[in-house]
């Protein structure tokens, strides 16, 4: 059957996808609309399926907080290149990912993806818009953080964001600091007291290794391994960190001129890039 241009141009308009996609469901469907838009969904089940061992190694990372800004989240919608990732409909499905997961705040990426979005679920609306682009969109990571007072910065290239937390309001630009801070310095915990065990031993253990290959007496190897440790704690734990914004002072030391009984309780940092 003839499909006229008038009827492409509609199906484009209601589901996004390229013109040459719309006409052939269109002809598939035989001029029914509902079952072109189907056709259409389908499409998009069947390019995610065919590039599903791809690697959406590009993207937006979005962290956002609530409007008294005690809850917050950091979501990333991935593609795989930067082209796709700069395009204003792939952005603007992030930003929507990440207004639904901060209204909802769902436990995990499991809840994230089977929340109402659209006309469907966000699974579903990524989906979709693997088939429109024909490059696979994944969500890698999800992570949501509640407290008294939170802060959150995203980099300018949108490749990694943060949310902070504290135990009491700060200025709101006291706050961005210190998630410029975590965002820019990767730290793994916010002190050497909260800092995982396993990470402690896998550092000592390379520092043991490395002493020995250099020839020190064993009764030395676990002094000068703490050495190393303790060196380890002031570059990748927040408070003992130096911070950036000065290079004279730690974290520790600019919050408590912020407000000597404010503290850090926690944050989530991801970084396409890590």
């Amino acid at each position: 059957m003839e499909i006229k241009a008038a009827d492409v141009a509609k199906l484009r308009k209601m589901t996004g996808a390229g013109m040459m996609d719309c006409k052939n469901a269109l002809v598939e469907a035989k001029g029914d609309f509902d079952r072109a838009q189907e056709i259409i969904r389908e499409k998009g089940k069947l390019v995610a399926a065919k590039r599903a061992d791809r690697d959406t190694t590009e993207g937006a990372v979005v962290a956002l907080t609530n409007e008294d800004k005690t809850k917050g989240i950091v979501v990333c919608l991935g593609c795989e290149t930067d082209f796709v990732s700069k395009n204003p409909e792939f952005q603007e499905l992030a930003l929507g990912i990440a207004n639904t997961a901060l209204e909802h705040m769902p436990a995990n990426l499991e809840e994230l993806m089977i929340l109402p979005f659209e006309k469907g679920s966000i699974e579903e609306a990524v989906t979709h818009q693997t088939g429109k682009s024909g490059e696979k969109h994944a969500i890698p990571f999800y992570n949501k953080l509640e407290a008294p007072y939170l802060g959150s910065y995203i980099h300018m290239n949108n490749k990694l964001g943060t949310v902070v937390g504290f135990n009491k309001p700060i200025p709101e630009e006291a706050a961005k600091e210190i998630a410029m801070q975590i965002t820019a310095m990767a730290p793994v915990s916010i002190d050497r007291d909260s800092c995982p065990q396993d990470v402690i031993e896998k550092e000592l253990h390379i520092y043991r290794e490395q002493i020995r290959q250099e020839g020190k007496p064993e009764a030395m190897v676990e002094r000068i391994a703490q050495g190393k440790l303790n060196r380890f704690f002031k570059e990748s734990t927040l408070e003992d960190q130096v911070f950036v914004k000065d290079g004279k002072i730690t974290v520790k030391e600019y919050l408590k001129g912020v407000d000597p009984e404010v503290k850090v309780t926690g944050f989530v940092r991801f970084s396409l890039n890590d």
